[in-house]
């Protein structure tokens, strides 16, 4: 168990506990000594989880019942890890949802429903669990957020508007709780597998066209968000407050190799990266192929 972190002994809750995300960023807490409070909608679940977390590692968890959408919901989920663990040292949000649709067919149930969720959802935990932090004197927030956040999606509109108003209500919380000692930042990954993705990946020609475009060559693992939130969550980033890290393998700063190339550029690029053995994401025209976007 390392302590670079500091974070042994501190009291680490995490929504969407039982998601992909959620269930690698609580195993990391645990990992590093921290107590970890879950929060999940399914109570017989979420108690499980925790128990079996606390038994592997030897920390005190607990998992509660929890609808982030729900005011009453959460503040007893404040007041439980409160009597049980007397503060609350980290706040992560991780509970999300998404839906798929042009934004002329989106219907309002929807994109109230993926508001609500996401950034409504996040804005009453972080409220919350915020207002003990206040007392404290001191607390870290973490969201997982998205780079698509930045750069539009296209038929994923909801979401990305969503995760673009998290980033924002992060820097709110951050310029106005900074001077009570809580930070508040983002993790913005992108191209990861998780549960939600997982049929998505199942197709190994999915998989391989979209890690042609990345710099690093390959598709994101939960345990890669939960290493970045581990980071903004601890002692080590104090000075670090109302930002956000990408956590897409370079995806986002390849912008220019997505677009053609014409000429002796396109051809030295490519001779070059034939001659290193690196596998080239376009064809020979420097056009992607659509079966890579």
């Amino acid at each position: 168990m390392s302590n670079w972190l500091k974070l042994e002994g501190d009291v680490c809750a995490v929504t969407g506990a039982l998601g992909g995300m959620g269930v690698e960023i609580c195993r990391e807490f645990a990992r590093n000594g921290a107590n970890v409070v879950l929060l999940d909608l399914d109570e017989e679940k979420v108690k499980a989880a925790a128990a079996d977390l606390a038994a592997e590692f030897g920390i005190h968890a607990e998992g509660y019942k929890m609808n982030a959408t729900d005011e009453a919901e959460v503040q007893a989920a404040v007041d439980a890890t409160i009597a049980n663990f007397g503060r609350v040292d980290v706040l992560v949000n991780t509970a999300g949802i998404l839906r798929f649709a042009a934004m002329e067919d989106l219907p309002l149930s929807d994109w109230e429903q993926v508001l609500n969720v996401n950034l409504t959802g996040y804005f009453i935990t972080s409220q919350r669990f915020g207002r003990e932090m206040i007392k404290a004197g001191q607390g870290r927030l973490v969201h997982i957020s998205t780079v698509a956040s930045h750069s539009p999606e296209t038929f994923s509109g909801v979401y990305s508007s969503t995760k673009a108003g998290v980033n924002m209500m992060s820097k709110m919380l951050a310029a106005e709780w900074g001077p009570y000692g809580v930070r508040s930042n983002c993790v913005e990954p992108c191209f990861v597998k998780t549960p939600m993705s997982a049929s998505f990946y199942a197709d190994p020609e999915v998989e391989k066209s979209r890690s042609r475009l990345i710099a690093t060559r390959r598709i994101g693992e939960v345990s890669d968000i939960a290493n970045a939130v581990m980071f903004l969550a601890s002692k080590r980033s104090d000075f670090t407050t109302g930002d956000a890290i990408k956590v897409d393998g370079g995806f986002s700063n390849m912008m220019g190799d997505l677009t053609a190339k014409p000429g002796g550029r396109r051809a030295f690029a490519d001779n070059y990266l034939k001659n290193k053995g690196v596998e080239l994401w376009s064809d020979e025209s420097g056009v992607a192929k659509p079966t890579d976007q």
